[in-house]
């Protein structure tokens, strides 16, 4: 068996390109960033930023063209195509990312899905799973922190 599938979370570096095939179908491009920290051999903290390109096609393709812009955080579930054609007697290469789902990542200033910030563009998620996804995107963690109960845990209290 063989698996071709890519998560991604990161923000979109240009706003969608919403075009149509001849066929009336809807095709958006984006590219999306990526960032990767780690510590180099002496110990210092390295943040490298990787680019990749996304495209979308029928209602996801509508529906991204409406509601994304540059900057805003995505999370984009596809698999990895590469497309090839000749141009000027040299053949070129594009490795692409095509969605199969995707759901909006909190929009800035803790507002977190008020524009569908859970809601899946696909039907493969059953119904609760999206107003879950809403409830968890507008805590308001206090940015990277985690906010915990003042209460303390009873051991006694846990049902198992």
């Amino acid at each position: 068996m063989y698996l071709n599938k890519a998560f991604l979370y990161g923000n979109l570096t240009r706003d969608p390109e919403l075009r149509a095939l001849p066929s009336g179908a809807q095709v958006a491009s984006f590219g999306i960033a990526t960032n990767r920290t780690f510590r180099n051999k002496e110990g210092q903290q390295q943040d490298q930023t990787e680019y990749h390109n996304i495209v979308a096609f029928g209602r996801q393709a509508e529906v991204i063209g409406q509601y994304l812009k540059k900057g805003r955080p995505v999370f984009i579930e596809g698999r990895i195509q590469t497309r090839s054609w000749e141009a000027e007697g040299q053949k070129k290469y594009r490795t692409e990312i095509v969605v199969d789902n995707f759901q909006f990542g909190p929009q800035a200033g803790g507002a977190g899905g008020s524009m569908g910030g859970g809601a899946s563009a696909s039907s493969s998620q059953p119904a609760g799973s999206t107003q879950q996804a809403d409830d968890f995107n507008s805590q308001d963690t206090g940015g990277d922190s985690i906010q915990y109960p003042d209460d303390e845990i009873n051991p006694e209290d846990i049902p198992f």
